[in-house]
């Protein structure tokens, strides 16, 4: 491979950015694929760069059909999982999400909640929620749960997260709470978005205890993962 494509990789692996590199087996000309489009030496024909722009949206790697010898490889930034809120569901659901495969940071400005003794292993952030968000990224491979059942921490990430291009959005409360969340959220000009939110959050397992809705949780999300968001409530 290249080193001007092996930079852009990398380039892209620390903005969590997916691209993909499309080789022609032949004489091993490179083309880059990003949201932008092609770049490189070698030209994709419209019907290629279709299929290659489809590939990129779901970060897979194949030959092209489109043309016989092109091998498409799809680089996509690990999934990535943000919880707000250091509270009980969350000491269950961040080690869950860890062994499935996520990158997880606890967000909570409170810091006899976002302890490393509460969380052991656990990446955490002690700003508040619109800050490390900011600071973060909402990326297309990325996900935020907010537990914290606290306005003052929730209604800001949510507010940064409806725009964004996160693949889940959940948050927990109660039928009624969540009619009170969404009032706050249209007030705020984002009535529009509001079917976006997971709420009653995770898949309706029965279970009450911590653990149990952190597994209902985790479900859901890589549900939406892997199967696109089926979010039915709206403003």
């Amino acid at each position: 491979m290249k080193a001007a494509t092996l930079a852009r990789i990398a380039r892209a692996q620390q903005q969590r950015e997916a691209l993909l590199v499309v080789t022609r087996l032949a004489d091993g000309a490179q083309c880059v694929v990003d949201a932008a489009g092609c770049s490189g030496d070698l030209a994709l024909a419209p019907e290629q760069a279709a299929e290659a722009a489809a590939l990129l949206a779901a970060g897979r790697s194949a030959g092209l059909a489109a043309a016989a010898g092109l091998f498409a490889r799809a680089y996509v930034p690990a999934p990535r999982l943000l919880i707000v809120g250091a509270v009980h569901i969350a000491q269950a659901l961040a080690p869950m999400a860890a062994a499935a495969g996520f990158e997880v940071i606890v967000i909570d400005p409170r810091g006899a909640f976002a302890s490393p003794e509460r969380f052991p292993g656990v990446q955490l952030s002690d700003e508040w929620p619109d800050e490390a968000l900011a600071r973060l990224g909402l990326d297309a491979a990325t996900a935020l749960v907010a537990l914290s059942h606290d306005p003052k921490l929730d209604d800001p990430a949510l507010e940064l997260a409806l725009p964004s291009a996160l693949f889940y959005i959940g948050a927990l409360g109660s039928r009624r709470t969540h009619e009170k969340r969404l009032e706050r959220l249209r007030a705020a000009g984002l009535g529009d978005l509001t079917g976006r939110i997971h709420s009653p959050i995770g898949l309706d397992l029965g279970g009450r205890a911590p653990a149990e809705i952190a597994v209902s949780i985790l479900a859901e999300v890589i549900q939406v993962r892997y199967r696109g968001d089926r979010v039915e409530t709206g403003a």
